[in-house]
């Protein structure tokens, strides 16, 4: 379907129907960043009723003491893992530190309940590339077999038949869908081996932890990179890419740090092929992305600023090509908490519970 610049995309998943009962939801770390934006997105979810969620340092705290942004509407306490009702879920988010989700997956997967993994532990297919970035052996390499990489624009069928889904890094999620229009087909329009991330995230990428590195004084009014010698979101970025491709890709990936609570700016560069030079790539872009609700592709010659994402579940994507030359540059911004983790999070409950893939994610972003 063709679209004019700034025509409505159609919600995939439309048709879908809600289940008869609330899908009976737990969450374990409560506590983090991405822990409490799926209460913020869970508690008006219209289809979920939370059923526990789960803190060892706050046992029994009533969530709202911690978060009075979720007084009336979140009435559970926080309880010890060891005694939460898990097993009677539908569906666990695991917003965890990694290790910890599959540590627990064989268990609640015997037990009927489906995982959503925000950490890493169902991303790297590569069980080497896992051990070497993480530090740990991986637990359960047979469960990793089965679990779906959960980015919906790029792994929508089979996220719906998921048992486990691995949720994306929020790096990963803006680097994939700015380069998957580029990488299907076997990448024939770019130099698939001299693709370039330049990508910018706000501190709470980093996680609610107390780290010099993460203080007002030490983030505020600078500018950083980081992890230029190598980043564990490096090998996932790349293991998506070269599936999209189906073959090798090289790519250069340099993280920010930038003084904002959230958000995030990616801005990728490809250098055209002889085949690329005639591709209109507005409307490659915008017809790979007419049918995804939370991808708007912009009007040409758009600079999209994190802001008219935050908090909510958009990606906004802008592509240029300077002075019509042989180098593309696109443009990628998310809410690093929300498309970036704890929405996309959701978004991927919808898909496996057969819900609209809008359903309780459609928030319009808060501005200024």
């Amino acid at each position: 379907m063709e679209l004019l610049p700034g025509a409505p995309r159609a919600p995939h998943n439309l048709m879908a129907t809600a289940p008869a009962t609330p899908i009976q939801v737990g969450i374990v770390g409560g506590t983090g960043y991405t822990g409490v934006e799926l209460l913020r997105l869970l508690a008006q979810h219209p289809s979920v009723q939370l059923r526990a969620i789960t803190s060892r340092k706050e046992d029994g705290m009533p969530v709202a003491e911690m978060y009075p942004s979720l007084r009336g509407r979140v009435d559970l306490a926080f309880s010890h893992p060891d005694n939460a009702s898990l097993a009677d879920c539908d569906v666990v988010f695991f917003a965890t530190p990694h290790g910890v989700a599959m540590a627990q997956a064989e268990s609640l997967l015997a037990a009927g309940v489906k995982i959503i993994d925000l950490a890493a532990d169902f991303r790297l297919q590569d069980l080497a590339s896992f051990e070497q970035w993480y530090k740990m052996p991986h637990a359960c390499p047979q469960i990793l077999r089965e679990a779906v990489y959960g980015l919906p624009e790029l792994h929508r069928e089979a996220i719906a038949k998921a048992r486990v889904v691995g949720n994306p890094g929020c790096y990963p999620t803006t680097v994939a869908l700015g380069l998957a229009p580029l990488l299907e087909n076997g990448g024939r329009l770019i130099d698939t081996q001299t693709l370039i991330a330049d990508c910018k995230s706000g501190v709470t990428g980093a996680g609610r932890k107390a780290e010099v590195g993460m203080l007002y004084s030490e983030v505020s009014d600078s500018f950083k990179a980081y992890g230029v010698a190598g980043h564990r979101h490096h090998p996932e970025i790349v293991e998506q890419l070269q599936a999209l491709r189906g073959g090798p890709v090289g790519l250069t990936f340099v993280p920010h740090l930038t003084p904002m609570v959230r958000g995030m700016h990616s801005t990728l560069y490809a250098r055209l092929t002889p085949e690329g030079r005639d591709t209109d790539f507005q409307a490659l872009f915008e017809q790979r992305y007419a049918n995804d609700a939370f991808v708007d592709v912009m009007p040409a010659g758009s600079t999209p600023e994190t802001r008219s994402v935050r908090a909510s579940n958009m990606i906004r994507i802008a592509v240029h090509r300077p002075n019509n030359g042989d180098q593309l540059v696109v443009l990628v911004i998310q809410d690093n908490l929300v498309k970036g983790a704890s929405g996309q999070a959701v978004q991927n409950m919808n898909i496996m519970f057969g819900l609209p893939e809008t359903t309780g994610l459609q928030h319009i972003a808060v501005l200024p």
